[in-house]
């Protein structure tokens, strides 16, 4: 986790206080050609990339904005040039740049220094700048003449839809939805994923050519022997719909105890207006946070007709009236976890902002009882503390407290919806699916995203990625190769050099020592990023100087203020803030064209690439001739990307 400003780090520091501990100086200093050892270049997977769910090429995009690489058309606007690499793998980085947690924040080396890139305002920039200059994705140029069903429309499933017509197969999208979206548009409120932008996005990838099918449900309207009679494969990222009830008697069958889905989807429908006076909210995760600063926005009424409790609504008997929300009352909201509050699973600035929207926010405490009335409706928990042991909450004796509540929502889990297509469930309410995302013992089929296990939005669409991968070999009746190690879309020299006129020339020689002059080779060039993750030792940090986060504006909603507030809170960066924070990028694993190794290098053996033949990832190279193996580019660069080999 990020430091606050308070406790920033003003800058990098090697040695801690009192480290006084010496190794052998051998280690460090080397004379001449003793070390046997010159610089190879070795490009390996920044951190940032290796936690992205989705892998996106966060370093490539970065590095695009902050202006080292530069787009080939000269016509083409670097904000373009960034959009099209970003959506190489995530074809929504306006909605993700607003609503993603941000794992590739949390490993950023530039912790280390003084706090994380701000990976994801830059990302909404992007995806904002897009939308706004109406840039669009061309289907590959020639069809396939195969056919893909995909069943499911939200981040998994037109994910999926993007990358097949990328690769020129059709695809129709069976969504059982008036809307596609998904959880980003039924599982998510729109003051966090605006709609003009959601929308936006999935024009973008419908207009592809994707054929979309919306309000029809596999298994109830169209089977699956009808599916697999139509078409070549079929994609199954169904979500999980279904809410898991709080493992508690007297849960089950009792109206007003409801699922978080439930609530979020009949709010998100618009039918939802309303809500109890007293809401309880069991989770510690995202979807919780979103039921409880929904629930303080929507209010209450103090007489409502018992045809319009929340709950009818939520569990489709009925629709509240828009009128009756215009004599709303704040509600008391009290959301509970397991977890202490700053262990939760929820984004931190998330939770910051529901305690400061009025939500009472209790960690450390558990469900042991629902209480209930004459006529079988709950009127409150009986909860206690607890505390965590091998991941299982025990409850604390003598703790035991009550909370009064008219609702209680359950958000702690999620299941698949399986009615019509039994076959498919695996008894526990997801889909077993392979490394590639192939369903075991169903060939042709395949699953991405929640129904194989619930988790980001991202992660969903990074399924995506490698299930069509996986489509496209079994369309082509070829082997599929064995996942790598690091499993991201990975910059690629050779595809660089390509796009900037420098393919090297055909390999036609027989066995040869040395590359330095051949054509055929990129002279000590090493790509390890299908198998390492740089970390920030290998870093070094000293080059860069103290530069403090360039942070969206956040704009506060108050206790006093959230009721009937649904505007977006986060402003995003201008084009100035956003090149800014990119530059805040140390290039992790690839040369970020620093000169630090050509100007420290005593012998002039390190030299720039002649201008011509340079590009991204091909800025310098060693003269092996000059070279005495001192190790100082390798200690002097601070992306990592020198390794000092080619001996022992």
């Amino acid at each position: 986790m990020s430091v606050s400003i308070g406790e920033a780090k003003l800058t990098f520091r090697r040695y801690a206080d009192n480290d006084d501990r010496t190794e052998a100086w051998d280690k460090y200093i080397f004379q001449a050609g003793w070390s046997h050892k010159c610089p190879t270049y070795v490009h390996r997977t920044p951190p940032c990339q290796g936690s992205c769910p989705s892998g996106e090429d966060i370093r490539g995009w970065l590095g695009i904005v902050r202006g080292i690489e530069k787009p080939v058309d000269k016509n083409m606007a670097w904000q373009e040039y960034a959009f099209r690499r970003s959506t190489d793998a995530n074809p929504f980085p306006a909605i993700m740049g607003r609503v993603c947690p941000a794992p590739c924040q949390s490993g950023c080396n530039r912790n280390e220094v003084e706090d994380f890139v701000g990976i994801n305002s830059v990302e909404q920039y992007i995806g904002d700048y897009a939308l706004a200059n109406n840039y669009r994705f061309a289907p590959a140029a020639t069809e396939t003449g195969k056919k893909v069903a995909i069943i499911g429309g939200g981040p998994a499933g037109l994910a999926a839809a993007y990358q097949l017509r990328r690769k020129g197969h059709a695809c129709t999208v069976f969504d059982d939805h008036a809307e596609l979206g998904g959880m980003m548009r039924y599982g998510i409120p729109g003051y966090r994923t605006p709609r003009d932008a959601l929308d936006g996005e999935i024009k973008r990838i419908t207009d592809m050519g994707v054929e979309v099918r919306c309000n029809v449900r596999v298994g109830k309207d169209i089977t699956v022997a009808q599916l697999e009679q139509d078409y070549d494969a079929i994609l199954w990222a169904l979500g999980c719909k279904a809410g898991r009830g709080l493992p508690l008697a007297g849960w089950a069958n009792t109206p007003n105890c409801v699922s978080g889905v439930a609530f979020l989807e009949a709010f998100n429908q618009g039918k939802l207006q309303l809500v109890s006076g007293r809401v309880i909210v069991v989770g510690g995760g995202d979807t919780s946070i979103d039921v409880a600063s929904v629930a303080r926005r929507l209010g209450h009424i103090k007489t409502m007709n018992p045809n319009d409790r929340p709950e009818n609504v939520i569990l489709g008997h009925t629709a509240h009236d828009v009128a009756s929300s215009a004599i709303r009352e704040g509600a008391a909201v009290t959301l509970t976890s397991l977890f202490p509050v700053k262990n939760m699973t929820a984004a931190e600035h998330e939770v910051n902002d529901a305690m400061r929207e009025g939500i009472d926010i209790q960690g450390s405490v558990m469900p042991i009882e629902v209480l209930k009335d004459e006529n079988g409706r709950a009127t409150g928990l009986r909860m206690a503390q607890c505390e965590m042991v091998n991941g299982i909450p025990e409850k604390i004796d003598g703790t035991e407290y009550t909370i009064k509540g008219d609702l209680i929502v359950s958000a702690i889990g999620q299941l698949g919806d399986f009615e019509g297509i039994e076959g498919f469930n695996n008894g526990r309410g997801f889909i077993n699916a392979d490394k590639n995302f192939q369903v075991k013992d169903k060939p042709g089929h395949f699953a991405a995203g929640d129904i194989i296990r619930p988790h980001l939005l991202t992660t969903a669409i990074g399924h995506a990625s490698i299930a069509v991968e996986g489509i496209d070999a079994y369309l082509k009746a070829a082997d599929l190769p064995k996942r790598p190690k690091v499993d991201v879309h990975h910059f690629n020299l050779l595809e660089k050099l390509r796009e900037t006129g420098h393919e090297p020339e055909a390999y036609s020689q027989g066995e040869t020592r040395g590359t330095f002059s051949s054509k055929f080779a990129i002279h000590n060039y090493e790509n390890r990023s299908f198998a390492e993750i740089i970390p920030a030792d290998r870093l070094f940090l000293g080059h860069f100087g103290y530069t403090p986060r360039h942070v969206r504006e956040d704009v506060p909603v108050s206790a006093e203020e959230v009721l009937g507030h649904f505007q977006e809170r986060m402003r995003g960066l201008s084009t100035q803030q956003a090149q800014a924070e990119a530059k805040r990028c140390m290039s992790c694993g690839l040369c970020f064209e620093c000169d630090n190794c050509v100007i420290f290098c005593p012998q002039d053996a390190v030299y720039r690439v002649k201008k011509a033949d340079a590009t991204t990832g091909r800025y310098v190279a060693t003269d092996y001739s000059k070279c005495i193996g001192c190790h100082i580019c390798s200690d002097v660069c601070p992306t990592g990307y020198i390794d000092m080999a080619m001996g022992d």
